[in-house]
């Protein structure tokens, strides 16, 4: 059913046709539009498939005489409707601005939106989980290598922790302040590459956390999180598709990163590594920034205007967010450990070049898993999908890398298990949705509360695996399982990856129950 209503903006009426019953109500809270003349004007059934188109009736200036004469227009296409015609958008009067909105789900400007989203999640995703590299150089180099492991660790898992913990409060503040978020972009922009351009005149390990742990993870968040803001509104039935292929930026850039950085770090040591980033990161995001623009415009709001209030955080009390969630969380301490020790695993059992085409090889096979388990999700019920990932993570972690002792098993652990565990975040789109439940407007809102979940375990994984690595230093558990001190790393990771199993059915039990209580948003 599509409605098709007649809203004021500001100075603006606007004609809207809805391709889905949720659809008005997203923009209308997103954007602070308001029903004019009487709200709902006429509906008809269409196929899936049609776009939604809004047009700029008339720019009114406060005019009553401009408002009157589109509230007539509008009832006449409603008679039309009414009446057994064909509705049809009616030419516009001599002096009238018509703005139609961007094709969804398809057209160049929609997959422009996906391509820059993908270069900005991996310029901004893919450094921190290339971050292996710099552990092992920041441990077998001076002024760093005094320090303990988990000192150095804690400079990748702060940023991780705080990039995935700030999305919450950022989802608010843009909701709040949505014309601010494209200065907010840039702004942040800046300040990574102050960041990374200070990291490289760090002599302490914790210079190393307050620049490339805190400054990095909190400018990033106000990079990448406009991108799954804006993903709604460019992508409907091809949402967890294109969510997929965005995400798939961390793994390509996970991919090359790590050669990029090695090869820098060994030809002109670890500052001018980081200034030579600092700069090219800053030139491809800020391009990637102009592709990253809103579908339906942005309201602007004058001095003293009212603005949106924060969305009620009823979702955070449901069964299926806190078991989604919670799953999220549990997952999130098998795939972190892993994807922060494999390159130094990796080098004790092996050669330094192996340890980068290992981390290359995890990395990357989250590319495919992104967009594999991504096009899956909008096929199959995503709990399902999310089983699959976690078991199969499982078996690998047990068997693969728990008996690797060189490359022969170490290649194939790093592509499943960074297939199916680094896939694992393509269900979060459609995930956020039905926990948003009637109201799928804020389904930003309930991914920025996975997304909390999602940062305590990339700082909690990482700790107790170093911990555990610690305390097995230089030793196995016998029949060459865990071998180099790896073994309770080993079993910790899979049992979490197998728990995340348990969980994505408890999920699939709490997403079956809101089904038949309400039917869940499509």
């Amino acid at each position: 059913m599509r409605e098709v209503r007649l809203i004021r903006r500001s100075s603006y009426v606007f004609l809207l046709h809805a391709e889905s019953p949720d659809f008005w109500n997203h923009y209308k809270q997103l954007h602070r539009l308001e029903l004019y003349d009487g709200g709902v004007m006429s509906s008809h059934s269409v196929s899936p498939s049609q776009q939604a188109s809004l047009y700029e009736l008339a720019t009114l200036s406060g005019d009553p005489a401009a408002v009157q004469n589109a509230s007539t227009r509008a009832s006449s296409l409603t008679r039309s409707h009414t009446s057994g015609s064909v509705l049809r958008h009616a030419e516009p009067q001599e002096g009238t601005t018509v703005q139609e909105l961007a094709p969804l789900d398809k057209g160049v400007r929609a997959w422009t939106f996906c391509a820059c989203g993908f270069v900005v999640e991996m310029m901004v995703w893919g450094f921190l989980f290339s971050y292996g590299i710099f552990q092992e150089y920041y441990t077998s180099h001076p002024p760093f290598n005094a320090s303990s492991q988990v000192a150095v660790a804690a400079v990748g898992t702060v940023g991780l922790g705080i990039q995935y913990g700030e999305v919450l409060f950022l989802s608010v503040l843009f909701r709040r302040y949505p014309d601010y978020m494209r200065p907010a972009m840039w702004c942040a922009l800046v300040l990574y590459f102050i960041c990374l351009l200070g990291s490289s005149f760090a002599t302490k390990v914790w210079q190393l956390i307050l620049l490339q742990g805190v400054g990095l993870g909190f400018s990033g968040g106000f990079m990448y999180l406009p991108v799954m803001i804006l993903l709604p509104q460019w992508f409907s039935e091809r949402r967890g598709l294109a969510g997929g292929i965005i995400f798939a930026g961390t793994g390509v850039g996970g991919f090359i990163f790590p050669f990029m950085l090695n090869s820098l770090l060994n030809n002109i040591g670890l500052r001018w590594t980081l200034r030579i980033w600092a700069i090219m990161t800053c030139v491809g995001t800020g391009i990637a920034f102009y592709g990253i623009r809103p579908r339906v415009p942005i309201a602007k709001y004058r001095a003293g205007q009212r603005r949106p209030l924060a969305p009620r955080m009823e979702y955070f009390r449901s069964p299926l967010f806190l078991s989604f969630s919670l799953t999220c969380l549990i997952q999130g301490l098998s795939y972190f450990p892993v994807s922060l020790y494999i390159a130094s695993f990796t080098q004790t059992v092996a050669t330094p070049l192996t340890a980068t085409v290992v981390l290359s090889l995890f990395n990357s096979a989250g590319v495919v898993g992104q967009v594999a388990l991504g096009y899956l999700t909008d096929r199959f019920a995503y709990p399902w999908v999310m089983f699959f990932s976690s078991v199969g993570s499982a078996l690998a972690a047990f068997f693969l890398w728990g008996f690797a002792g060189g490359p022969a098993l170490i290649y194939p652990f790093a592509i499943i298990f960074g297939a199916l565990s680094g896939g694992f975040s393509s269900v979060w789109p459609n995930a956020a949705v039905d926990c948003a439940g009637r109201k799928p407007e804020n389904a930003d809102i309930t991914y920025a509360g996975t997304a909390m979940f999602k940062g305590v375990s990339a700082v909690i994984g990482p700790i107790v695996s170093g911990i555990l690595l610690e305390e097995g230093k230089s030793s196995t558990l016998g029949h060459g399982y865990g071998r180099a001190g790896y073994g309770a790393v080993e079993i910790f990771v899979g049992s979490c990856a197998l728990a995340t199993g348990v969980g994505s059915v408890v999920v699939a039990v709490a997403r079956q129950r809101v089904t038949v209580q309400t039917p869940i948003a499509s």
